[in-house]
């Protein structure tokens, strides 16, 4: 084999280490930022209801959650609550076109009620997580 062929496939191969590296960065960022909508951890229940989705994450002693809405778009009156047994809920409302939270609590391993609301639907989950 000549020197000009084993550059060009020395070439190649970087391309092909670049390009794959690329790929990985890019399905590794989007993976992590887009279903946990600001929650850290690993996603541990899923409470739908019929205007939205209450997602609930955890991760080191905390717990933290996001109600997204299942039609995106006008604002709407959204809320997400996350309340660790023996304290006041940690609360995020308002008027959001897409989402309400994230919420994070520090729950060590008391149990947590979880709330979420979209328009006048709601779902209340009890206390979980204990």
């Amino acid at each position: 084999m000549d020197s000009g062929a084993i550059r060009r496939r020395l070439a190649f191969g970087a391309a092909v280490l670049a390009v794959s590296g690329a790929l990985t960065l890019s399905v590794t960022g989007t993976a992590q930022a887009a279903p946990a909508g600001g929650c850290a951890g690993h996603e541990v229940r899923t409470l739908p209801f019929r205007t939205g989705v209450t997602h609930v994450y955890k991760h080191d002693g905390y717990v933290c959650a996001v109600t997204v809405a299942r039609h995106s778009g006008a604002a709407q009156t959204m809320s997400v609550s996350v309340q660790a047994r023996g304290n006041r809920p940690v609360v995020d409302r308002g008027r959001y076109r897409h989402h309400a939270g994230p919420v994070t609590v520090h729950t060590g391993h008391r149990c947590v009620w979880i709330k979420g609301t979209v328009d006048r639907y709601t779902i209340s989950s009890g206390w979980i997580l204990c």
